[in-house]
């Protein structure tokens, strides 16, 4: 055997450990891209149910929206009859009743002035003032003498 025999050889035996290293490289590759495969299947599986219960729920809740889209219509609608109502009752009610109450107010000043000038019991007349007890003391102080 010559040296360039020799040389051959060696260069084959490393070609084949190289092949043989590339190899095992390549078969822990493969096992990772397995893991990876059954990995991201399983997320999938997991996954899509969530994706579906998701659209349900949106679904729903566009749903109850809607609903609480009528209620609001409902309520302004409700809020405007009421204000239009106050306004009517307002005008219809509120302002006799204040000229009842403005007139009854005035009847009863002019009757307290003709009782005060008839001498007759009227708020704050002299008929109204508390009469003197026997001695000089009025039944309010009656019984508080020192």
């Amino acid at each position: 055997m010559s040296v360039g025999d020799i040389a051959g050889l060696l260069a084959a035996i490393a070609f084949v450990v190289l092949v043989a290293m590339l190899g095992m490289v390549l078969t822990k590759v493969g096992r990772v891209v397995d893991g990876l495969r059954d990995s991201l299947r399983e997320v999938t599986d997991h996954a899509l149910p969530v994706i579906d219960e998701a659209a349900g729920v949106i679904a729903s809740t566009n749903a109850q929206l809607g609903k609480v889209d009528t209620v609001t219509t409902s309520a302004a609608q409700v809020s405007e009859n009421v204000s239009a109502l106050t306004a009517l009752v307002a005008a219809t009610v509120g302002t006799p009743l204040i000229k009842v109450a403005s007139f009854s107010y005035a009847a009863r000043r002019a009757l307290a002035t003709l009782l005060e000038r008839a001498g007759g019991p009227a708020a704050g007349g002299p008929a109204a003032a508390p009469r003197p007890a026997a001695g000089g003391a009025t039944a309010a102080t009656a019984g508080t003498r020192s």
